[in-house]
């Protein structure tokens, strides 16, 4: 059994930070690709960031140099650091991550969304 646990959401004013947790727990060998998405009201689903067990991370153009996203890999655990927010950035945020259960079995997983409401 797998979880991935989101924190970090909540009001903010336009401009202002914010940063968001979100970490695997459970029977993980190991994880590839984690990363960040995003469902605002009316819209569909949009990935946001991600990075590999590498490092190497992509940012959707809208909040490149703006938004950060790292990893702790001994603590199974990826973040989103967001500042400059804007309220077109409210949203629903959710963590994927590509796990590896065992040498055979890989999977994504979702975290249950935390919500981010940047205020004008």
């Amino acid at each position: 059994q797998v979880q991935l646990v989101e924190s970090g959401g909540g009001l903010v004013q336009a401009g202002g930070s914010l940063r968001l947790s979100c970490a695997a727990s459970g029977s993980i060998f190991s994880i590839n690709v984690m990363g960040w998405y995003r469902q605002a009201p009316g819209k569909q689903r949009e990935l946001v960031a991600v990075i590999n067990s590498g490092g190497s991370t992509n940012l959707v153009d809208s909040v490149k140099g703006r938004f950060t996203i790292s990893r702790d890999n001994a603590k199974n655990t990826v973040y989103l650091q967001m500042n400059s927010l804007k309220p077109e950035d409210t949203a629903v945020y959710y963590c994927k991550a590509q796990i590896r259960t065992s040498l055979i079995y890989s999977t994504d997983y979702w975290g249950q969304g935390t919500r981010v409401t940047v205020s004008s």
